[in-house]
Parts: structure tokens; C-alpha cells; sequence
């Protein structure tokens, strides 16, 4: 567990975004003596290229108009 003073983590906060995401428990103590918990609550990975291919699909009706909107139509 890393404790470390309000004033302190405004300068290190990127660092401390880091070791909340790798799991380490960060505790940002106030100047009036309260106390934060800095915590990763999901680790989101990154997605991966294609990693949708074939869970997307447009119906055939998709340049159709829309019913009810023929008065905006050109």
C-alpha cells in the first residue's frame, strides 16, 4: 500500500494511475487529515482488431426511408 500526501499525489498522480491499475492500493492522506483509497475498479484491455468481425450486420432495408418521415424527405 503506497500513502502519500495530498499535495504530493497532484504531482505524481499519472504515477499513481499506474500502480492503482497494476493492483497497488493508494491512499491520498488530506491536509485535514481525511483519507482517499485510489483503486482500479476493471482493468479494461484494449481491443483488439476484428475482434467484432461478424457480430455487425446492416439489414437490407437500411437505406430504405423511414416511415413517417416522408414530409423532410428531399
Amino acid at each position: 500500500m503506497i500513502q502519500i500526501p495530498e499535495a504530493q499525489a497532484v504531482k505524481d498522480f499519472p504515477k499513481l494511475l499506474h500502480e492503482a491499475i497494476n493492483g497497488q492500493e493508494v491512499v491520498i492522506i488530506g491536509s485535514d487529515g481525511s483519507a482517499f483509497k485510489l483503486i482500479a475498479l476493471t482493468r479494461v484491455p484494449a481491443p483488439l482488431f476484428g475482434s467484432a468481425k461478424g457480430q455487425v450486420s446492416i439489414g437490407p432495408d437500411f437505406d430504405e426511408p423511414v416511415e413517417g418521415l416522408e414530409d423532410y424527405m428531399p
